[in-house]
């Protein structure tokens, strides 16, 4: 792939890696380009697109990343985890998902998932082998493998199958191709939570053909309605196929901060291991010290984080409802799985009108993989007001008529 990049005389063209011919620019880049577009032109923007908690963390794991940041000597690379904090990553599991974890062999910190799913199949695939995704997925899932050269496979997530994967509908040759498959659930963007059944299904397939399973579990605290959600681990057999992703962003408050960890499966995590030791030097020491008052603190914080979210579902869904949208209450994470109203179908067309005549910014379903069409995805990341503001802006629009 040649850059236009030395039209100028005397500068020669720069050939880029074939591999970057896989992407294009991230959604996300893209709609904050449009959202720049609106505030230059003096407008108000509601941006209910990237998924960005704006609820900080409880003022204890503030006050430990603050007084670790003030000791000199935690500005040195960290290489790698402290004991302290694996050692708390397992207290965490045991006491929140009764899951026994080996802190030294069956943890290993990430620079939040986003780098850990990014990477992750640079030490699991080789070019040209097989990785399975949901369809529709967090981007993400389907980025990290094709950094590593994979061919992906959708899985598909249908709304008549409550947004479950079916393994049935995976053919033999491909599950006997695939040596990575990433699932994730309560699942962004769709919102499913998925029973115990599934995972039972989920271990027996991985264990018969021989696939490393990812659970990306990002928002199991997140569970709406009195429900609840655990781990993919605490399943017979989950370890011996896989490894879990938890992430502290959402559930902490700790999004820029990038905290995640994946936990399970002994070789995974020490081959992911060894990889992050080649590309990173750990996580910042003060940020260690506020992951570990977080998951070993006082757990106040997540009920009221998980009512927030739960309330501003509450005032978007029933208040675009009321309106003409029907949009049902998602069951948990911190979005919304909202079909197009009244018949319309191109997603994107309807993103952008809706942020050209309302200021209402929202992320649409195909960026998430070709089931998403049809779909966009509401970000709760703005307080009540603002969802209100939103709501009223979509009814004067005269876009629901």
């Amino acid at each position: 792939m040649k850059a236009v990049y030395g039209r100028e005389k005397g500068k020669r063209d720069v050939e880029f890696a074939k591999r970057m011919d896989r992407f294009g620019e991230g959604i996300f880049s893209v709609l904050l380009g449009m959202k720049k577009e609106q505030l230059a032109q003096g407008r108000h923007v509601v941006d209910l697109s990237v998924g960005t908690p704006n609820i900080p963390p409880a003022q204890h794991v503030i006050d430990a990343l603050v007084s670790a940041a003030q000791d000199r000597g935690n500005y040195v690379y960290a290489i790698s985890d402290t004991s302290e904090l694996q050692d708390a990553v397992a207290v965490w599991y045991r006491r929140r998902y009764g899951v026994e974890v080996d802190p030294r062999r069956e943890v290993v910190s990430l620079l939040g998932s986003q780098e850990g799913l990014a990477h992750i199949a640079l030490s699991v695939v080789d070019e040209g082998e097989t990785v399975l995704v949901p369809d529709p997925c967090y981007p993400v899932f389907g980025g990290g493998p094709l950094i590593a050269g994979a061919k992906l496979w959708y899985m598909p997530q249908r709304r008549e199958n409550g947004y479950i994967i079916d393994l049935a509908e995976i053919p033999e040759e491909v599950a006997r191709a695939a040596k990575l498959m990433v699932v994730s659930y309560p699942n962004n963007p769709t919102t499913a939570i998925a029973p115990d059944s599934f995972y039972l299904d989920l271990i027996a397939f991985a264990r018969k053909y021989g696939i490393i399973v990812l659970h990306d579990n990002a928002y199991s605290e997140l569970v709406f309605d009195g429900g609840s959600c655990g781990s993919f681990l605490r399943f017979p057999g989950a370890k011996e196929v896989g490894v879990e992703f938890n992430s502290l962003s959402k559930t902490y408050g700790l999004a820029g901060a990038r905290v995640g960890f994946c936990i399970g499966n002994r070789e995974v995590v020490s081959m992911l291991s060894t990889l992050k030791s080649n590309m990173d030097y750990g996580m910042f020491l003060p940020v260690q010290k506020a992951a570990i008052a977080a998951v070993t603190g006082d757990q106040s914080c997540v009920a009221a984080t998980r009512r927030a979210y739960q309330d501003r579902r509450d005032i978007l869904c029933d208040g675009l409802t009321a309106i003409g949208w029907p949009v049902e209450r998602s069951r948990a994470t911190m979005f919304v799985w909202a079909k197009l109203p009244g018949g319309r179908t191109d997603d994107q067309a309807f993103a952008q009108e809706l942020l050209a005549k309302t200021g209402v910014l929202m992320t649409p379903g195909s960026a998430f993989g070709p089931s998403g069409r049809g779909y966009l995805r509401i970000a709760l990341v703005q307080d009540e007001p603002e969802m209100r503001r939103a709501i009223e802006a979509i009814k004067s629009s005269g876009l629901l008529k």
